[in-house]
């Protein structure tokens, strides 16, 4: 295991991994969202439940869905017993993943994960990581939870409680590297009333652009955008990185950000307000989002 000690700060442009594998496969996680990895000697199963979920287990009483990753990866099953259990914390839930044998932690840069080649909404690797002679597939722990229990991801009905008007007026730019993420957002800013939206899939590409209508219009930037969101876990460059670098330029200082994350704790909310984010959101409110919008663009 490569030690360098914990990764406390925000907005460096680094993560850290933590490398698994699955039938000799080699995976990993951002260890953001692991809460402790712990071997399972209590399973129920569910009846009628998803095949990929092997039951319910018990971690210090609470009730944690195990999800076998062999199943979601290869519709295969692992026996429970001799598996490695890592357990997450997104999207406000624990959920825990059941692997074959974790390997160690590395701390890496975000620009050393490069762009998946397969970018389509089924897609469940997020990006590739050359590390030690070996390709590690980041995988989107996210998705794989919402391919189970649709209902926990952002869906329209999320959006109930929300004023649908005329919102075209607002014209935002957001980046998610995910393209059902993405997708989704889409649809559901769009049904609440937004039309000017410009979607980009890694921070380096948001940063860029924003950089070139910094260039161009200078103070009137805001002609051009009003609000930024931003995903936290992307390759190139990561939303913490991105808003930190958004805050310290002259210009786009004051252009209002919205971190939006499935990474949004409240163990966790410091790093945002670190880098001087606005307003920060977990995936999957995005009725709430929709109200925090209309918040801070009507403040400007």
């Amino acid at each position: 295991m490569q030690d360098k000690g914990i990764l406390l700060e925000s907005g460096t442009g680094e993560v850290e991994i933590l490398e698994f594998t699955i039938n000799k496969e080699h995976y990993a996680i951002n260890v953001i969202k692991v809460k402790e990895i712990l071997e399972v000697d209590y399973l129920t199963k569910i009846p009628n439940s998803h095949p990929a979920v092997a039951g319910l287990t018990l971690v210090r009483g609470d009730v944690v869905t195990l999800i076998d990753m062999k199943h979601v990866i290869e519709k295969e099953n692992t026996d429970i017993k001799k598996c490695k259990v890592i357990l997450c914390e997104f999207n406000n839930i624990k959920v825990a993943f059941c692997v074959d044998n974790i390997l160690g932690i590395h701390r890496i840069g975000w620009n050393q994960i490069k762009k998946s080649e397969d970018v389509n909404e089924t897609s469940l690797v997020i990006g590739n990581i050359i590390y030690n002679n070996k390709i590690l597939m980041l995988l989107d722990f996210e998705k794989i939870v919402m391919d189970i229990s649709p209902a926990s991801g952002i869906n329209e009905e999320r959006m109930n409680d929300i004023e649908i008007k005329d919102r075209s007026d607002i014209k935002m730019i957001l980046a998610d590297d995910s393209p059902l993420i993405r997708k989704v957002l889409n649809d559901t800013l769009i049904k609440a009333g937004f039309k000017n939206l410009r979607f980009f899939d890694d921070g380096e590409q948001a940063y860029n652009y924003l950089i070139s209508v910094a260039d161009k219009k200078g103070e009137n930037y805001i002609e051009d955008v009003q609000l930024l969101i931003t995903d936290i876990e992307m390759p190139q460059m990561d939303g913490h990185t991105l808003t930190r670098k958004i805050k310290e330029h002259s210009i786009l200082k004051t252009l209002p950000i919205i971190i939006f994350s499935s990474l949004i704790t409240n163990d966790l909310m410091h790093k945002g307000e670190s880098v001087g984010a606005d307003a920060q959101m977990s995936k999957p409110e995005v009725g709430k989002l929709v109200n925090l919008i209309d918040k801070l663009t009507s403040e400007k």
